[in-house]
């Protein structure tokens, strides 16, 4: 389970006015806009009036520099003359049952066009549209509103929280030559599918060389995997087999059926395999139980026992024993400590969305790269779009970021953290921050 000011540029800079939405500006002292937000954005109904006020409010407080950040636009090609709107299709799950999740990508995208267009709304001229769509985590119901973009004119889909409707959609994104950057979803399977397909997110395989990062040199170590007896626990166990049991590691696994009541006989199996390290994946309403019966064997005292952090909901489920636990992070607030995570958060709180969470990061992201793809390639010619983002190096929110010519997987930072605190008042402090080339994955050779 799973972890921001203006980049600095050579040279100086006068800043301009503009406006757009975004979570990435974070820019202090802003000034009144000279003209009104371009960036046009609506859902499959109507865009909220909420909504609207959000950008506003971003818009309002966008003064950037008038020159190329890092992972934003260049100067437009055509200096305010319009053009065609290139249409962008955000399809995500704001309904369901990974609709937080949804919302934290759906915001974070929000405020990572702002940053990347400069507050305009435009790249090369262009202004963007941004077609929003409910997939409600159903890989058929995302398909459909996929494919209807697909009839409106959409050359770019983004989004995609679920796994599974990642894999449907990459194969309508070949099938259609159109530009795909999937989301949160952190299959391996989505790196290397096919040249058309990227990803704003990390995959299993970064999470797996984070948890190793805290083994240390893993060769003939211990390694347990206490999972449910299900599919999600079964591929956790494989995940760490091939990570870290092919560095010398001796992977074991607990398995608990899924319905189990009592978890305390799990815990006990644990301990007595003295494991150097225990690699939990555990999903669902026994979370609880299954943490208060570690502390109470006393598994997190005799082992480094390592998950991953999911969202800020999340933190009260580990209840005392939380502060004995060592979390692999994709993201969490401030693990990042750079002025695009801090533009990222501010851009996410003048807009009066969510906090940013788990997976701010993944649409922050996501909006750079379509920003990248259009300015630096072409906003029709989607051929164009994949050479510009291969093998492009940029700072995100997370930190220094590249994303690999060969399968397109996103190599960036991951972090380790503790909790302190219990309940509502936990609160994550990061132990490291592990540079991307310290979590890469193998290199996948691209399917098609």
């Amino acid at each position: 389970m799973g972890p921001r000011a203006m980049p600095d540029t050579a040279g100086t800079c006068v800043p301009h006015m503009s406006g757009a939405a975004g979570r990435s500006y974070g820019l202090r002292n802003p000034s009144p806009l000279r003209e009104p937000v371009t960036m046009r954005l609506r859902t499959s109904r109507t865009t909220s009036s909420r909504f609207l006020r959000g950008l506003s409010l971003l818009a309002a407080g966008a003064v950037v520099a008038g020159c190329s950040a890092a992972g934003t636009a260049g100067g437009s090609a055509a200096d305010g003359a319009e053009s065609a709107a290139v249409k962008v299709g955000l399809v995500y799950s704001r309904s369901g049952p990974l609709a937080a999740y949804g919302k934290q990508y759906r915001e974070g995208f929000t405020a990572g066009l702002a940053y990347a267009t400069h507050g305009t709304g435009k790249v090369g001229g262009h202004p963007l549209e941004v077609i929003e769509q409910d997939d409600a985590g159903e890989p058929a119901k995302a398909v459909a509103e996929a494919k209807g973009l697909l009839g409106k004119g959409v050359r770019i889909l983004a989004g995609t929280t679920d796994s599974g409707v990642a894999l449907q959609m990459a194969p309508l994104a070949a099938q259609n030559h159109v530009l795909f950057v999937s989301g949160p979803a952190a299959t391996d399977a989505v790196t290397g599918i096919n040249k058309y397909t990227f990803r704003s997110g990390r995959q299993s395989y970064q999470d797996i060389l984070t948890a190793g990062s805290l083994l240390g040199d893993p060769a003939g170590k211990k390694v347990t995997v206490l999972a449910q007896n299900s599919a999600f626990g079964q591929a956790n166990v494989a995940a760490v087999k091939a990570v870290l049991g092919a560095r010398g590691a001796r992977v074991s696994s607990v398995l608990a059926p899924p319905g189990a009541g009592d978890l305390t006989p799990f815990a006990q199996q644990v301990k007595s395999g003295g494991p150097d390290l225990v690699f939990v994946a555990w999903a669902g309403a026994s979370a609880p139980a299954l943490w208060t019966a570690l502390n109470q064997q006393g598994v997190l005292d005799t082992a480094k026992v390592v998950t991953g952090l999911a969202g800020t909901a999340s933190y009260p489920v580990f209840g005392p024993a939380g502060g004995k636990v060592s979390f692999l992070a994709h993201y969490f607030p401030g693990a990042a400590v750079n002025p695009v995570e801090t533009a990222m958060i501010d851009g996410i709180t003048k807009a009066g969305g969510t906090p940013p969470d788990l997976f701010s990061p993944d649409g922050f992201t996501a909006a750079q790269m379509v920003v990248r793809a259009i300015g630096s390639g072409s906003p029709t010619d989607t051929a164009a779009m994949v050479k510009a983002l291969e093998d492009w190096t940029f700072e995100g929110p997370k930190g220094s970021e590249r994303i690999r010519a060969q399968d397109h997987a996103l190599l960036q930072p991951m972090f380790t953290a503790r909790l302190t605190g219990t309940t509502a008042a936990a609160v994550p402090h990061r132990l490291s921050a592990l540079p991307m080339t310290a979590v890469t994955p193998p290199v996948k050779p691209m399917a098609g």
